[in-house]
């Protein structure tokens, strides 16, 4: 046997996907119901769900023209690019430029109407107004419900700090002009009509418009000016289009398309207004940096002059040479360029440190033209000293002059720019959101998950449940094992069976005092006749036992020995022999609610000498070769009762008057019942329902009669469902006369 178990658990560990597909195949209608019923979701959120709408504005940034002229090089060093996108996407999403939108909008007075649960937003959304200002009737009597059309506008909300974040409640009052506003308690704060300032404990109300049914609500919220802002940023969405391109995105998604649309102008015309202050500030920063340079350069053209005039005075008017005039054209062109970049350094050390790129590119440019300068020095000092001194202050002289003139002219360029700043933003394309097509929710792609979803999660349950509950669905699993099958009986869907009942404690049968035979009732049913077959085999396994006492047991409760026991005695009966079925499952024995009988003056009451063995045996209405023992009343010892020597000589007895005694016992891993009665039988058979009981079940439940001195000698593979793959898609067919010649 122990070979035959390790095959057995090979084979369990192997993948059949014959099998697997056959599960899914049998549990076909559950899967379409489960994943139906995720489509009939899916498809109702999808048409009930409130759509966002999705607002879009383009803008333009510019590139910024260099503060001082000869400077353009220094711009492309200084960082730009995706550092300059990054930038301006941050300060789009800034709180400065967001709350300007916040103010304008009140943003921080939230305002809704109420909705009737699940269905309100759905009938909102479907009404349709003729005239301005319409409202839809009120629906079903709840007037306390919006029911589309409505309008409150709250041009100003001030609340104390305890009621900030608090849900209030504003209801309109019967005559539907004025309106009562409470706290999340009921306590009402204030009373007011549209039009004028209404305050109260605290609380000042400004309501510019109303426009509702009498009794209807809407819920406000006085939010915290910085929870606003932080919810806006996260989702108010900015990005380039493309890579340096300059061309920054705006969006924004609201469950009112108007809404939507107004927060996104708002926060592009703030970004507009706040660039414009930035550059006008920053071009008053720079002329006013260009204003105090500009007496420092007079001076120094002032004492150039001077120095050169002095000289000539001096020199009696020495002109210079050709080579000389060369040079200084050179020298005078550095020059210039050097007093420009320390200009620059001067601007620049206001705004960066010496370690930004472009504070480390302008030091580089000024390094560079100091070797120059270098090499021009070099060249002078060959010159005489007349041309060398001459050279100098004429130098000295035109890069004054033209440093000085340059100035002027920034100054008078950041005086126009001060004045008439424009900045180098633009709204490119103004706020626009689709209310045809919201972007949520996605109507198709929901429905499709939800079927996706519902299909995945049925077959998962599926497989889930097949794994936890291996229960054997193939009599060969059994006979693997080393318990012979001696019939499979397919489950039965006969309305003549008696009713079940599920409790905490198992399946219980349900007593109506009828006869529930199916033997009796049915007699063409698949399953009598696989009962007609467990006859046959019985007739062959029971010539070589000591008695023709049979008792039929199960592993655990609800596996049908019951079922199995009366009306396999029925099909024998019926062949003409004398059957007697004894209940011997003094505990929770149902063989009287099958038959229709009572329970009492049955083998209890025999074992504990209250009532005669003739008295306890009666004749099975429709079957003279049928008799029968109830169980009798319960009693506090039904183990010692079976021990008691009475037991053993009412079945000899009884085994002398019936061609076959046929003993139904209570579940051998239960209770030792079974063992017991076993012991007197001649032959013992196990019932095992399928997809119920386990392998491990089963070994236990031989090892329990083997430790008894009991011998099974087969199993009744009982309730076979008919499945995709497996036993019963091929072993019984329904066979029977359709009635006409």
């Amino acid at each position: 046997m122990r070979n035959k178990t390790d095959s057995n658990a090979v084979r369990d560990d192997e993948i059949d996907l014959r099998e697997l597909l056959g599960t899914l195949v049998d549990r076909k209608w559950w899967i379409l119901a489960a994943t139906g019923l995720f489509l009939a979701l899916g498809i109702a959120y999808a048409f009930l769900a409130t759509p966002v709408y999705q607002a879009q504005a383009m803008v333009q940034v510019e590139s910024k023209l260099p503060s001082i002229p000869g400077l353009s090089d220094l711009t492309s060093l200084s960082g730009g690019g995706g550092a300059a996108a990054t930038t301006e996407v941050a300060l789009l999403t800034s709180r400065s430029v967001l709350g300007a939108a916040v103010d304008e909008l009140n943003l921080d007075v939230q305002v809704s109407p109420r909705r009737m649960p699940l269905l309100g937003g759905f009938f909102a959304r479907r009404f349709k107004p003729v005239a301005p200002d319409e409202v839809a009737p009120v629906k079903f009597g709840l007037s306390r419900y919006g029911w589309g059309g409505e309008s409150l506008s709250v041009h100003r909300l001030t609340v104390p700090a305890t009621l900030v974040n608090a849900p209030l409640m504003l209801e309109v009052a019967d005559d539907g002009k004025s309106f009562v506003l409470y706290d999340d308690e009921g306590v009402e704060l204030l009373r007011g009509v549209p039009g004028t300032t209404a305050t109260g404990r605290g609380v000042t109300l400004d309501v510019a418009g109303l426009s509702a049914n009498a009794g209807t609500r809407f819920d406000i919220v006085k939010a915290r000016r910085l929870d606003v802002l932080s919810e806006l940023q996260e989702q108010i969405k900015a990005g380039e289009q493309g890579k340096d391109s300059g061309i920054l995105s705006l969006t924004y998604e609201d469950e009112q398309p108007l809404r939507a649309q107004d927060v996104v102008q708002r926060v592009a015309e703030a970004y507009v207004r706040q660039n414009v202050d930035r550059s006008s500030a920053e071009a008053a920063s720079q002329l006013q940096f260009v204003k105090d340079q500009l007496p420092t350069i007079r001076r120094q053209v002032e004492q150039a002059q001077a120095a050169m005039s002095s000289y000539q005075s001096r020199s009696n008017s020495v002109d210079i040479t050709m080579q000389t005039q060369g040079l200084l054209q050179q020298e005078v062109a550095v020059e210039a360029s050097i007093q420009q970049l320390r200009l620059k350094q001067a601007e620049m050390d206001r705004s960066f440190t010496r370690e930004h790129p472009a504070y480390r590119a302008l030091l580089s440019q000024l390094g560079e033209l100091e070797a120059r300068k270098s090499g021009f020095q070099r060249q002078v000092s060959n010159l005489p000293d007349t041309q060398q001194e001459l050279l100098r202050l004429t130098r000295d002289l035109q890069v004054s002059n033209e440093l000085y003139t340059a100035l002027l002219n920034q100054a008078q360029q950041l005086d126009v720019a001060r004045a008439g700043a424009v900045g180098n933003v633009r709204i490119v394309d103004p706020a626009m959101v689709d209310i045809a097509n919201p972007v949520k929710p996605r109507k198709a792609l929901i429905i499709a998950i939800a079927a996706l979803l519902g299909a995945f999660l049925s077959i998962a349950f599926v497989f889930l449940q097949r794994m936890l509950n291996p229960g054997i669905e193939d009599p060969a699993e059994l006979e693997e094992l080393g318990l012979p099958v001696y019939a499979a009986i397919p489950l039965s869907v006969s309305t003549t069976l008696p009713k079940l009942r599920k409790g905490k404690h198992g399946t219980r049968v349900i007593a109506d005092g009828r006869q529930h035979l199916l033997a009796v009732s049915s007699p063409a049913d698949p399953t009598v006749e696989a009962l007609r077959s467990l006859r046959t085999s019985l007739h062959f396994a029971m010539l070589e036992a000591k008695n023709n006492i049979l008792t039929i047991s199960g592993p655990r409760p609800g596996v049908g020995k019951t079922f199995v026991s009366s009306n396999l005695g029925a099909v024998i009966a019926q062949a003409g022999q004398r059957v007697l079925v004894i209940d011997a499952d003094m505990r929770k024995g149902t063989l009287h609610k099958l038959l229709g009988i009572s329970h009492q003056k049955g083998l209890s009451d025999v074992l504990g000498g209250k009532l005669a063995v003739e008295a306890a045996i009666h004749p099975v209405p429709g079957l003279d070769n049928m008799h029968y023992m109830v169980r009798g009343d319960i009693p506090p010892n039904p183990a010692e009762l079976l021990m008691h020597p009475r037991f053993k000589q009412m079945l000899e007895s009884l085994s002398a008057q019936y061609d076959l005694v046929i003993v139904d016992t209570p579940p051998i891993l239960a209770v030792t019942d079974a063992a017991l009665v076993a012991t007197h039988a001649g032959s013992s058979l196990l019932v095992t329902r399928f997809g119920v009981n386990q392998a491990k079940e089963i070994l236990l439940t031989l090892q329990r009669f083997e430790q008894n001195g009991v011998q099974i000698k087969g199993a009744i593979f009982n309730a076979v469902e008919k499945r995709a793959t497996g036993y019963y898609s091929y072993g019984y067919y329904e066979y029977k006369s359709d009635g006409k010649d």
